[in-house]
């Protein structure tokens, strides 16, 4: 007889909440305690100047990035989204661009579009990874489609080599949002360095972390000062610079200061280590939950890695015969941490429904430059909207970088459950 459920008032599977995760040290203190002591807390300056590129750490922090992830520039921001704003930006993209992206991943993603007066553009992810589906990017490529934003979610990679193909092949640049992916690989190569700029996260849920805080990757020197340039009042410094193309070069304060870069050192050198402890805690929960009665758990495709920012997984409804709803509900009394999707349907948020951003007159998409006649009806993302509304759970294990004793009672809560799905059917 299956033991009862702790939603039903038996013992939990996991009785005490693991210890929050934290890549934090002593290294980390002494060194941001190093930048206190020195006095230099941040060295930017908005001009052309020496320090118009930062403080010494924040350099340094630049270096060693590029060279762990072999790559020419990098360049630091106050954080991905403001990444992303710099990058997009940096490629040249004009008002009334279309850009395409995934309606499956944090909303910045998208509204780093928006800033630039460019319009969001739509397409569809594969079932199995989540990520933008290069066969629905390329149906929704019209005459005005300037870029792809892609992003590699949860901690595995897109199809990144089909969709370089398919940017060349249709004059596309591609940007990389690798916020959730530091360290992975796709085909040998790092994630964040197949596009023509990646964009990572440092915020305190990543994989490393400086509180807030992000990195830009390119191999064009071009893009890499112009990405320096947005990232610090660039109206400012291109005059004296002798810049001669003044394309959005619209200054913004993206600087990260000398503490974050200090600290995000250390983090680095942690990276390869943590990363692994991710992946590792994601295939014992795939070994473990190999054979349950309805759950997918996430693939990792050949000659990729998934360093599972989050553990995703598919639930099939009919094959249980019991609510995603309930089931996330059960997981949770037994002590999993658990959400029910995680992102919404980004084209479902009431900007893009009442295409509102600016204003109070539905600008951008309401002004003469845009010419195209972007769709965000019900129906546009199929996969995307079915794994919203009924069929995902995530369950935040990787994002607390639990140890195999943790794992395990994961695991032995997820028993619990399934041997309890008669009990979840009867409501007792």
């Amino acid at each position: 007889m299956a033991e009862q459920l702790a939603l039903f008032g038996g013992p939990k599977a996991i009785p005490n909440a693991f210890k929050p995760y934290s890549a934090y040290g002593p290294e980390e203190t002494r060194a941001a305690a190093a930048v206190i002591e020195s006095g230099v807390l941040s060295k930017f300056l908005g001009e052309w100047d020496p320090d118009f590129y930062g403080g010494p750490k924040v350099q340094e922090f630049e270096r060693e990035w590029a060279k762990w992830f072999q790559v020419p520039h990098a360049v630091s921001v106050n954080s991905n989204t403001s990444g992303l704003i710099a990058a997009i930006g940096a490629i040249g993209i004009e008002p009334g661009d279309e850009v395409i992206v995934s309606p499956w991943t944090m909303c910045a993603t998208a509204t780093a579009i928006l800033v630039w007066n460019a319009i969001p553009v739509f397409a569809d992810i594969e079932s199995e990874t989540f990520n933008l589906d290069p066969a629905a990017i390329e149906r929704k490529i019209t005459p005005r489609t300037r870029a792809i934003v892609v992003t590699d979610l949860f901690g595995h990679g897109a199809k990144l080599d089909a969709i370089m193909t398919l940017a060349a092949r249709h004059g596309l640049k591609v940007i990389e949002d690798a916020a959730q992916a530091p360290g992975g690989l796709y085909q040998g190569k790092y994630v964040g360095t197949w596009g023509h700029i990646g964009v990572f996260s440092f915020n305190y849920h990543k994989h490393i972390h400086t509180g807030e805080g992000g990195m830009c990757v390119t191999s064009d020197p071009v893009l890499a000062e112009r990405m320096q340039l947005i990232r610090n009042h660039a109206e400012g410094v291109v005059g004296d610079k002798g810049v001669s193309d003044l394309s959005n070069m619209i200054g913004f304060n993206f600087r990260m200061g000398e503490i974050e870069a200090a600290m995000g050192i250390e983090q680095l050198k942690k990276l390869k280590g943590l990363a692994a402890q991710r992946a590792r805690s994601g295939a014992l929960l795939s070994e473990g939950l190999k054979g349950f009665k309805g759950l997918r758990t996430p693939p990792v495709k050949e000659g990729c890695s998934h360093l599972h920012y989050v553990y995703p997984m598919l639930l099939d409804i009919g094959a249980i015969g019991v609510p995603r709803a309930k089931i996330i509900e059960a997981l949770k009394a037994e002590g999993v941490p658990m959400v029910s999707g995680g992102y919404t349907v980004l084209y479902r948020l009431p900007m893009y429904q009442k295409r509102m951003a600016y204003g109070k007159h539905g600008f951008p998409w309401s002004a003469d430059f845009y010419k195209g006649d972007v769709s965000y009806a019900p129906g546009n993302c199929p996969n995307a909207e079915e794994l919203h509304d009924a069929t995902m759970l995530n369950l935040y294990t990787a994002a607390h970088h639990y140890n195999d004793d943790e794992v395990a009672l994961v695991l032995k809560a997820f028993r619990k459950v399934w041997d309890g799905l008669d009990q979840l059917r009867r409501g007792a």
